[in-house]
């Protein structure tokens, strides 16, 4: 006769176990959505933290989809860089290691010529 140890019981998930932005990379992202806000061109955000990924979408209303999401996937920062800046129809409009430069692809849509 064998004798096999029981199979535990998967505990319950972990809460901390989830990808989040830190408070240095909410302040750069929060100080530009502040500037886009000022100008009246963005009015929500929503912020989700998941497992492998940290999103922070951008919407013109409320209701809509969002028209640009920041991405943080922290397993990716070895191959294209953890940040991504994401567009409406999923185009990738830029992706690096640091979010600061990341972010400058927003940024100069900001910018805009005074008529």
């Amino acid at each position: 006769m064998t004798v096999m140890t029981p199979t535990p019981f998967p505990g319950k998930p972990d809460p901390h176990d989830r990808t989040a932005f830190d408070r240095t990379e909410l302040n750069l992202i929060l100080s530009l959505y502040g500037r886009a806000v000022a100008a009246g061109i963005w009015r929500d955000y929503g912020m989700s933290f998941l497992r492998d990924v940290a999103v922070f979408s951008i919407f013109r209303r409320s209701a809509e989809h969002p028209i640009y999401r920041i991405e943080k996937r922290p397993k990716l920062r070895n191959r294209q860089g953890m940040y991504a800046v994401i567009g409406m129809d999923n185009q990738i409009l830029k992706r690096g290691a640091d979010l600061r430069s990341t972010l400058s692809v927003l940024d100069q849509k900001l910018i805009r010529a005074i008529d």
